[in-house]
């Protein structure tokens, strides 16, 4: 079993226990079993309880933000950038649906240093996104009746909410419903 490998498995297992019966009530020693590894082996990658679910949100969102950062590099039409953008933040969210209900359910559990951390690194990627917003604005494509932080509240809002009414297992597909949500929320703020 290679190094990240391990990682892995204990970042599987912990989302697994986490999703099924909530972070508080997850022994370490639970994690360990259903990983297959050892406490050492464990703690070698993560340091604590809490260092393990900032992880599960720091894999997230630092994918997340790699894509946005590849997909406005790419250029193009802003409000092609701005739907692609939308488009990979919804796909992402349903393919790591259980990594976001863990997280959303548990992050207030963090502590205060981690969701000091948390909180950084979200206003990054908001800020990434409030710079595309600002840039349709400008050109005369996007509403400015409303501040880019209540139409930014308005798209992430529905992101995070998937967890709670979206099922793999439901007619609609992972791209069809980034296609909708992208195309309300696209023509809710347009001009």
């Amino acid at each position: 079993m290679g190094p990240t490998s391990v990682a892995d498995d204990v970042r599987r297992a912990a989302v697994e226990l986490f999703a099924a019966q909530g972070y508080a009530n997850t022994a370490v020693q639970q994690i360990v079993e259903a990983a297959g590894v050892t406490k050492g082996a464990m703690y070698h990658y993560f340091e604590s309880k809490d260092e393990l679910l900032f992880g599960i949100y720091d894999r997230l969102l630092s994918m997340q933000k790699s894509r946005m950062d590849d997909i406005i590099a790419r250029g193009g039409q802003t409000d092609d950038v701005v739907r692609a953008v939308c488009v990979d933040v919804v796909e992402t969210s349903i393919d790591s649906l259980r990594e976001g209900t863990v997280f959303f359910r548990s992050a207030h559990m963090l502590s205060a240093p981690r969701q000091l951390e948390v909180t950084r690194r979200r206003r990054e990627y908001h800020d990434a996104f409030a710079v595309l917003l600002e840039r349709g604005q400008a050109e005369g494509l996007y509403r400015t009746d409303i501040p880019s932080a209540v139409l930014i509240a308005h798209f992430f809002s529905d992101t995070h909410y998937l967890p709670q009414w979206y099922s793999p297992d439901g007619p609609e597909t992972t791209t069809v419903v980034a296609g909708q949500l992208t195309e309300l929320f696209l023509r809710s703020i347009r001009v």
